[in-house]
């Protein structure tokens, strides 16, 4: 099922990205090395070693190599300068999903910073594609004393669960 799962994806990635292609060949290259990449770590991780690391780079490169294919072939017209944000979301998804395995299931020293590099790519993804109607440097300006106290809290929280885990 493991093998048939990554021969589907990957043959589906090709047909996707030679049918429907309106981009440059460099593009789809690029994209589809990130994807191969992304697969092999996938196998190495779940197949040879089940590291975490290798799980964070198998779920990361994956879903890069989905964004990139995604891109190169016209589903998702944003450049990269307006979605570079979602490299934040990736990386938190991959962290989220790399400490589930090491500690068999959700453990909170890998939950909050998941969970804030997801909110702050969603974020920050509002402003690169000007969805907002204000600048991310107004938005700053205006409600900097907000931020700064969420940022203390989410502090003392992770500490707090931390020392929880501890006794």
């Amino acid at each position: 099922m493991f093998y048939a799962g990554i021969v589907l994806s990957l043959s589906a990635s090709l047909f996707l990205a030679f049918y429907f292609s309106s981009s440059t060949g460099l593009q789809l290259i690029i994209s589809l090395l990130v994807f191969i990449i992304g697969s092999l770590c996938v196998f190495f991780a779940v197949k040879l070693r089940p590291c975490s690391l290798y799980i964070f780079f198998a779920a990361f490169l994956t879903l890069l190599g989905v964004f990139l294919l995604f891109r190169a072939s016209g589903v998702i017209t944003a450049g990269l300068k307006q979605s570079w944000p979602v490299l934040s979301v990736f990386s938190g998804v991959a962290l989220l999903l790399s400490g589930s395995r090491r500690y068999d299931g959700i453990d909170s020293s890998h939950l909050i910073p998941s969970v804030a590099l997801i909110v702050l790519g969603l974020f920050l993804l509002i402003f690169s594609l000007k969805i907002t109607s204000f600048s991310f440097k107004q938005f700053v300006l205006d409600w900097c004393p907000v931020i700064v106290i969420m940022s203390g809290i989410m502090l003392v929280l992770f500490f707090v669960s931390g020392n929880k885990e501890r006794m």
